[in-house]
């Protein structure tokens, strides 16, 4: 098993993360304990609207749907961009914008490293 990577909540995702109902945190957390160790999440899919290598996690709970938008492909951390509770079908614009912001704010940091 390799060496756990840091993990960089970016913006506000640390206090969305928070909101959640302690057991979907729990889940989420335990998810991204998972990517912190090579390995995938139970559940999840690409998100290649918002850029390169980004990932949701999706937690289902009895309180509803929740999903968690982080990126691996950095080597020094991975960092979650979004977490937010879902409320429809289709991931809402506001919630795909807010992440493809923080993912450009990410990687143009990344590059000034």
């Amino acid at each position: 098993m390799q060496q756990p990577r840091a993990l960089v909540f970016f913006g506000r995702s640390r206090r969305e993360l928070e909101a959640f109902p302690i057991t979907a945190q729990d889940e989420a957390i335990l998810q991204l304990r998972r990517v912190q160790q090579g390995l995938t999440p139970h559940d999840w899919k690409p998100m290649k609207t918002i850029g390169s290598g980004v990932t949701e996690i999706r937690i289902h709970d009895a309180t509803g749907a929740f999903r968690v938008i982080y990126v691996a492909k950095l080597e020094d951390a991975i960092y979650v961009l979004r977490c937010f509770q879902k409320k429809s079908q289709k991931t809402s614009r506001a919630d795909i914008d807010l992440a493809t912001r923080r993912y450009k704010q990410v990687i143009r940091g990344a590059r000034q490293l």
